[in-house]
C-alpha cells in the first residue's frame, strides 16, 4: 500500500511540473493585457507625432467661416509714445446684428506675428481639435473688437513655439471674417498654470492675451504658462447696440 500511494504522489508531482509553466505564462499574459495594452494607444499616438512622415490633416473636422476682409485703410502701427488710437477705432464699427459670430471650433480668422514667425489659423474655442490645427480663443473670453479680454491659447511646441521670440513693441495681427486688427505687445510674463490673476476676463476694456505652456519645446505637461500681453492699436469696434 505504501509503495502504491507513493507512486501516485510522484505521478501528480510530475504533472504539476508540466502544468505550472503554462499557468505562469497565462498569468503573465493576463497582467500584460490589463496593464500594458490600455496605455499603448496613447504611447503610439505620441510616437506618431515625432516619427510620422505625414502631417495630420484635421481640416475636414471643423467649419471654416474665415473670408478675408480687404484692409484698404490699415494705418501704420503707432509707437507706444503716441496717443491711443481709441478715437480712430470708434470711427470704424461693425454692427453686431450683421456679424457672423463663430460657433465653437469654427475657424474665423488668422493670427500673425511676423517677428516671431507665427502664422496660425484662429478658432473660437480651445479644444484638442482646435489646438491641433491652430490657436484658439477661450470661449469664456471675447472676440476681437468686442471691447473685452481676448484670451488665445496655442501649443508651445507647435503654433505658439515662436512666442519665445516675442518682445515688447512687436505687432500682433489678427484677420477675421468681419475686420482686421493690430495689437501691440506691452508685457511678457511667466506664471503658474493655476494663477488666475494672469488675466481678467471681466475687464471693461479690450486687451489681447496669448498664452502657452512653458518651458518652450517641452513635449510634456508643464507647471508654468508663458503669457504675452498686448493692447489694441487698430481695427473696427463691434457696435453692440445695432
Amino acid at each position: 500500500m505504501y509503495n502504491r500511494h507513493h507512486s501516485h504522489r510522484k505521478t501528480l508531482f510530475g504533472k504539476d511540473i508540466l502544468i505550472l509553466p503554462f499557468v505562469f505564462c497565462a498569468v503573465i499574459y493576463i497582467i500584460c493585457a490589463l496593464v500594458i495594452i490600455p496605455s499603448s494607444s496613447s504611447w503610439l499616438s505620441l510616437a506618431s507625432i515625432f516619427f510620422s512622415d505625414h502631417k495630420k490633416d484635421f481640416s475636414a473636422e471643423y467649419t471654416n467661416i474665415f473670408v478675408p476682409v480687404e484692409d484698404e485703410s490699415a494705418p501704420a502701427a503707432p509707437s507706444i509714445k503716441q496717443e491711443s488710437s481709441t478715437e480712430q477705432r470708434k470711427q470704424q464699427t461693425v454692427n453686431l446684428s450683421g456679424l457672423t459670430f463663430p460657433s465653437y471650433e469654427d475657424q474665423f480668422g488668422e493670427l500673425t506675428i511676423e517677428d516671431c514667425q507665427i502664422k496660425a489659423k484662429l478658432f473660437f474655442g480651445d479644444s484638442r481639435l482646435v489646438l491641433s490645427n491652430g490657436v484658439g480663443i477661450y470661449s469664456g473670453s471675447a472676440i476681437p473688437g468686442y471691447g473685452r479680454t481676448i484670451l488665445v491659447a496655442g501649443h508651445n511646441n507647435t503654433y505658439f513655439n515662436g512666442l519665445k521670440y516675442a518682445r515688447k513693441g512687436q505687432i500682433i495681427r489678427i484677420r477675421t471674417n468681419y475686420g482686421n486688427y493690430q495689437y501691440e505687445i506691452t508685457d511678457l510674463q511667466i506664471k503658474d498654470k493655476n494663477d488666475r490673476s494672469a488675466y481678467e476676463l471681466s475687464a471693461e476694456s479690450e486687451s489681447l492675451v496669448l498664452y502657452t505652456c512653458y518651458p518652450f519645446d517641452d513635449p510634456g505637461l508643464t507647471p508654468d504658462r508663458y503669457f504675452v500681453y498686448a493692447k489694441p492699436v487698430s481695427g473696427p469696434v463691434i457696435d453692440k447696440t445695432r
